[in-house]
């Protein structure tokens, strides 16, 4: 007897014609338990095919709230959702796709802590996270558990794709054996994604999934696709199992799961209680010490008083033209530039430093520091918090 009933051979009719595929293949996929690491722009469309696929068995973890936010890319999440646990929200779409499942979730931060036990039960990990903490501690214990880890990125029109941490392949370290200095690659929040990329991603990732599951085709191990949107470019580079790999090596020196946060040198997670110190691979890490603070009511009030307060906004042109503080002197100096413009800007004075939501304005109040500025304060939220709580006129983005 198949283990497919049949309403599920109807379903899947058009797998079962596919001779790569068949009732056996099916049966295969029904009977296998996929992990998927974050509901957001790449889980969203991993998640809604390999349901559509039959997956059997597939586990979420996320412990986020839908946002107005996440709704121009993560399109397992509806206006209806917002506010709601995205797990929540996955759940109900994924099971309206396909009642035939068996979902795990998991609402808890991915930690070094559970990782393994998470991930133990599952047959593959597909990684749809969107921090380097997380992608290296993914990375790391898929090599300890020996399970495939399909490996997807995203950042403004460039996507990347690959399979790690294969028997014979490479893993993510032999790619990247150490993550970038803290602060050198923006966040989606703070550098942005063409909304559609991650479903070009994530497409290609619920792929190789169930080419591996099925053992059919030729798996991306051993082997990165670089996508870029704008030109509708593919292009594949080799990837080579690293024999001195720390994790995956003839003779590791990895062989436990180690504070990411620390490695890396920035927090996995929004409610992480991370603090810089010197990082595990040798590097000190950037000392985010805290700056002085104003919030926008503080400030608000203080220029109705008829306080002259230059700010000095440090996003990119395209942000100013969202939304801007001009009207109460704001002036438009991007991060990246302050450093060239330092004469025109007074060291004795009092001035407020202001950004999105406070991120890069902190880094530039630091960097200025040094330089002998003391009198400079950081908005504290930016100008969103500016929005939502004193001229709710601006939008928020």
């Amino acid at each position: 007897m198949s283990v497919l009933s049949n309403d599920e051979i109807r379903r899947y009719s058009r797998h079962l014609i596919l001779p790569d595929v068949g009732l056996p293949g099916q049966e295969k996929l029904k009977q296998s338990s996929v992990l998927v690491i974050g509901a957001g722009g790449l889980g969203s469309p991993v998640l809604m095919y390999l349901a559509a696929a039959g997956i059997g068995r597939i586990g979420i973890v996320d412990y986020d709230v839908v946002d107005e936010t996440n709704l121009q890319r993560q399109i397992i999440h509806s206006t209806s959702d917002v506010g709601r646990p995205k797990l929540e929200s996955a759940r109900q779409k994924l099971l309206d796709i396909n009642p035939y499942l068996e979902i795990d979730s998991f609402e808890v931060p991915f930690t070094s802590d559970n990782a393994l036990e998470i991930m133990a039960p599952y047959d593959l990990v597909i990684d749809g996270t969107d921090n380097f903490p997380t992608r290296y501690l993914v990375n790391d214990a898929c090599v300890m558990l020996n399970k495939p880890n399909i490996y997807g990125s995203i950042f403004r029109f460039e996507g990347q794709l690959s399979v790690f941490a294969t028997e014979d392949g490479p893993c993510y370290r032999c790619l990247y054996p150490d993550p970038p200095p803290p602060g050198l690659v923006p966040s989606c929040a703070e550098g942005g994604v063409l909304g559609i990329l991650p479903g070009t991603i994530g497409a290609l990732q619920a792929t190789e999934a169930v080419k591996v599951l099925l053992g059919i085709g030729e798996p991306m191990i051993g082997r990165l696709l670089i996508y870029d949107a704008l030109a509708m470019d593919f292009m594949e580079l080799k990837v080579r199992k690293n024999p001195e790999c720390p994790v995956c090596g003839d003779h590791p020196t990895v062989t436990e799961l180690i504070d990411y946060e620390q490695f890396c040198g920035m927090p996995a997670h929004d409610h992480s209680d991370y603090t810089a110190a010197p990082a595990l691979n040798g590097q000190e890490a950037e000392e985010k010490t805290p700056v002085p603070q104003i919030t926008p009511i503080e400030l608000k009030a203080r220029l109705d008083q008829g306080e002259s307060l230059p700010i000095l906004d440090v996003r990119e042109p395209h942000e100013w033209t969202i939304s801007n503080l001009e009207t109460y002197g704001a002036f438009l100096i991007p991060k990246g530039e302050v450093l060239e413009h330092l004469a025109e800007l007074d060291p004795q004075k009092e001035m407020i430093v202001q950004c999105r939501s406070g991120g890069r304005s902190a880094d530039v109040i630091r960097e200025l520091q040094k330089k002998g500025f003391h009198k400079l304060l950081n908005l504290d939220g930016g100008i969103n918090r500016w929005a939502e709580e004193v001229d709710e006129r601006l939008p928020v983005y």
